[in-house]
């Protein structure tokens, strides 16, 4: 394997040659919409201004997608006080997602209590359906709320022209007409334009996921990242969970750990973006698909020596994929039994046998397609590896550091010289080579 590693280095340089340059237009595009969301914030102090934007430029230097990102606007309301009630009405069971004793929420209404009087902002026509509850006065309506910040937002940028705040051509609302729970601006760079999706959050407190075992991570980490609740719009008249900012900042915790954690991410999602999606659709592998693999994998290879090598960095990442596919099944990290690929439309089936090419043979894709020609054949080889990637759907001890350890092994990529690991693949190998040839 050696004689690989000048093209892994070779194409991780060209990924990195760029990231100084993309930050740099980030951050001016955003502050040209800063200077909007300021004005917002002047006509109507009920959405905040969040300049603590370092997560979303660590994501955008990261990803190899280079015209979007979300922006959220906080909400200025004591979000702890709200009344949820999930809306079961709509809501299927499979909506429902316990990881333990917690549970994830599904889509829910934020109720105003009766005997609050701190909430008169939010109790306003603008924002705010009322209803007779016994407890609540009425709803905070994210349609409403979503309405208003577009009305204002058009209303900011038409001022900050005037005031020559903001330079023609420097910011478009083209498709602010657009119908969704997001707003998209599209603000430039210098570069290009880059799509700010704009999205309204409640931000509220709720009991940390301190019983999720921190393997891999600082101590701690779980509990801080999840000490609060994000919602935000999912339908006109209800909210929904957002995993978005823990899962990112989990991700930022990543990046303060040694090796090639980053990188191996990075690397991956430019080979998704050259060879993995299908030219001119939208379904495909994302870059929220590829973070999740990353934490897992930080889970799953706790020790430093896992992230030694760039190579070797990348098949962690890789063999959990791999068997993602094959199960159908990607777990969300803080919620196990959430699967990320339901619901998402992707071919599976499809994006298999591609991501396994890459597996056996990297090298024949580790080299940018600047120019458009035909694209790269993808052979799938009745190698047995199938068999053993299932195994974690059949049985769940499956889903640990041993059997991807064996997974490494046979791809001649495992280095650890751990004793104790070493003896739990072995235990592992054997146990599935009488599993595969028991169902054989």
């Amino acid at each position: 394997m050696a004689e690989k590693v000048p093209h892994w280095h070779s194409y991780l340089q060209v990924i990195q040659s760029r990231e100084c340059q993309r930050v740099q237009h980030f951050q001016k595009a955003e502050n040209i919409l800063f200077i909007v969301l300021e004005r917002v914030k002047t006509m109507d102090p009920r959405f905040i201004v969040d300049y603590s934007r370092n997560l979303e430029a660590l994501e955008f230097s990261l990803s190899a997608a280079e015209d979007e990102v979300t922006m959220e606007v906080p909400l200025w309301v004591n979000a702890d006080v709200l009344l949820m009630q999930a809306c079961t009405d709509e809501q299927s069971d499979s909506e429902k997602v316990t990881h333990r004793n917690y549970q994830m929420p599904g889509p829910c209404s934020l109720g105003v209590p009766k005997q609050e009087t701190n909430l008169e902002n939010w109790t306003k026509e603008d924002v705010f359906s009322a209803v007779d509850g016994a407890d609540f006065r009425g709803h905070i309506v994210p349609g409403k709320v979503l309405h208003l910040l577009k009305e204002l937002i058009v209303a900011a940028i038409v001022h900050c022209k005037h005031q020559n705040l903001i330079k023609p051509g420097e910011l478009s609302a083209e498709r602010l007409k657009e119908d969704g729970m997001q707003l998209p601006l599209l603000v430039s760079s210098d570069w290009k334009m880059i799509c700010f999706n704009i999205v309204p959050v409640m931000r509220r407190k709720q009991d940390a996921l301190n019983n999720w075992q921190e393997r891999g991570f600082p101590q701690g980490s779980l509990s801080k990242v999840t000490q609060e609740a994000d919602f935000i719009p999912a339908s006109y008249y209800h909210w929904r969970y957002s995993t978005n900012r823990s899962i990112l900042k989990l991700v930022q915790i990543v990046s303060t750990l040694k090796g090639y954690r980053l990188d191996s991410l990075s690397l991956l999602d430019q080979i998704n973006h050259e060879n993995w999606r299908e030219k001119g659709k939208e379904k495909g592998l994302t870059f929220q698909h590829l973070k999740m693999l990353l934490l897992w994998a930080t889970h799953f290879f706790p020790s430093s020596e896992d992230w030694l090598s760039l190579e070797g960095s990348v098949y962690r990442l890789l063999v959990i994929l791999l068997c993602c596919l094959v199960t159908k099944n990607l777990p969300h990290f803080l919620y196990p039994e959430q699967n990320l690929f339901k619901g998402d439309g992707l071919d599976l089936s499809a994006l298999y046998p591609k991501v396994e090419s890459f597996a056996l043979s990297p090298e024949r894709f580790l080299k940018f397609n600047f120019a458009q020609g035909e694209g790269k054949k993808f052979h799938q080889k009745d190698n047995g590896l199938r068999a053993l990637l299932h195994l974690p759907a059949e049985n769940r001890d499956y889903w640990d550091t041993a059997f991807f350890d064996m997974l490494l092994n046979k791809f001649q990529i495992h280095q650890v010289k751990d004793k104790q690991r070493i003896s739990a693949m072995s235990s592992i190998l054997s146990k599935a080579k009488k599993m595969v040839h028991n169902q054989s």
